[in-house]
């Protein structure tokens, strides 16, 4: 079988390796590390990366365990398991610099408990039209949580028979990436071992939003929250994604009122994060 390329490496952490995707100047601190969303990979990130290597700042997005390129890592796979991957993934590559935490969709819930349980140094958070802690106490918010996951899991035995091939045309990059990244995008989203390793993540976000919601953040700790869509149309959701930001004594809120959750991320709306990473940055 001939062998799929990819962008960026892979990374030993102590038996089974992690996809890593770094760009801009390796020197530049601190470094700005990206956790993507539920069924996501490293390549979401391609656009807001390019713009801030065209800034001189470094950053790094990642495959967690059993997603994209990664191996898979042991369950459960909840917050706590993804965090040590990342201490784990951070201590291989040797790095020691504070870092900037950006997480999209429940990747938020993997940023805000890595700034709430471990001593590396962390210089301010940017939460990416991303999932709170109480989203699951919503009303519907559990049960919703629990189908999504069996999907996935459905999914994951459909796309071991092909079936996600010409489904990845149509929702497999809805984040608009163009070149090698839009095409690794489109492969990753009609991957089998990917959708079984985002599902074994969903059956474990009640766990991980628990764990998240345990403690607020410090207030001194610099947050920008950057939302998706008019706050009017998702009122209840937007107030629960503002909430960090005004906790915070340098908070930043801003909602990009024609964007999706998905094309957030992509050409037409990433400057909205890169403004948010500003915003921590001068903090």
């Amino acid at each position: 079988m001939a062998r799929i390329a990819f962008r960026g490496t892979r990374v030993d952490i102590g038996g089974r390796a992690l996809r890593v995707v770094r760009a801009g100047p390796e020197a530049a601190t601190p470094l700005i590390v990206f956790e993507h969303g539920a069924f996501g990979c490293a390549a979401d990130w391609a656009v807001v990366q390019e713009k801030l290597a065209a800034r001189s700042l470094a950053s790094l997005a990642y495959d967690r365990a059993g997603l994209g390129h990664s191996d898979p890592g042991p369950e459960p796979r909840d917050g706590r398991a993804i965090n040590d991957d990342l201490e784990a993934l951070l201590d291989a590559l040797g790095e020691t610099r504070p870092i900037l935490l950006v997480g999209h969709s429940m990747g938020g819930l993997m940023v805000r408990l890595f700034a709430l349980e471990r001593t590396r140094p962390v210089a301010g958070l940017v939460f990416v039209d991303a999932v709170t802690p109480e989203v699951v106490g919503l009303p519907g918010g559990a049960p919703a949580i629990r189908a999504f996951g069996r999907i996935l899991q459905v999914v994951g035995h459909g796309a071991r028979l092909g079936l996600m091939v010409p489904v990845s045309f149509l929702t497999g990059n809805l984040i608009g990436l163009t070149g090698e990244a839009g095409s690794e995008k489109r492969r990753i989203h009609a991957s089998s071992p990917h959708a079984h390793g985002a599902a074994a993540e969903v059956l474990s976000w009640p766990a991980t939003s628990k764990l998240a919601g345990a403690a607020e953040l410090p207030v001194d700790l610099p947050v920008a929250v950057v939302t998706a869509g008019a706050p009017a149309a998702r009122g209840p959701l937007k107030a629960l994604q503002e909430a960090p930001a005004k906790r915070a004594r340098h908070g930043y809120v801003e909602h990009v009122t024609a964007s999706t959750h998905a094309n957030l991320l992509g050409p037409l709306y990433a400057d909205a994060i890169v403004r948010g990473v500003d915003h921590v940055l001068n903090a």
